[in-house]
């Protein structure tokens, strides 16, 4: 486990508004209590309670990937309208202790949702 610091910082931070997220046609998750989380020179990344997500359109998945400052991450599909986004969502279910409060939130590659905030 590596702690975010002046070399590697990373923020979390409430978005003002609300988040809508897009697949397909569908909406997959819409949520007044997202945040933005920005790492380093990563693009940031908004997560979303997973109370605020339309279950019926996710499936969970085998694949798994592992963030030394994050902790390890697990996957979803989304399914609408007849397409699939394969491993278009993850989550940490057990985040490490500096980025806590994205525990129990997901996040979306960008390049298969659509995502607005208002």
């Amino acid at each position: 486990m590596k702690t975010p610091g002046p070399d590697h910082p990373i923020t979390i931070a409430a978005v003002k508004g609300r988040v809508t997220v897009q697949f397909n046609g569908a909406r997959v998750a819409q949520s007044d209590k997202a945040l933005e989380l920005k790492e380093a020179s990563y693009p940031p990344v908004i997560y979303i309670p997973r109370s605020d997500i339309s279950i019926e359109h996710y499936a969970r998945s085998e694949h798994r990937t592992h963030c030394p400052y994050k902790g390890d991450a697990s996957y979803f599909s989304l399914n609408a309208n007849g397409e699939v986004a394969e491993n278009a969502v993850w989550t940490y279910e057990q985040a490490y202790p500096s980025v806590k409060e994205i525990e129990g939130h997901v996040a979306f590659y960008p390049d298969k949702v659509t995502l607005e905030v208002h």
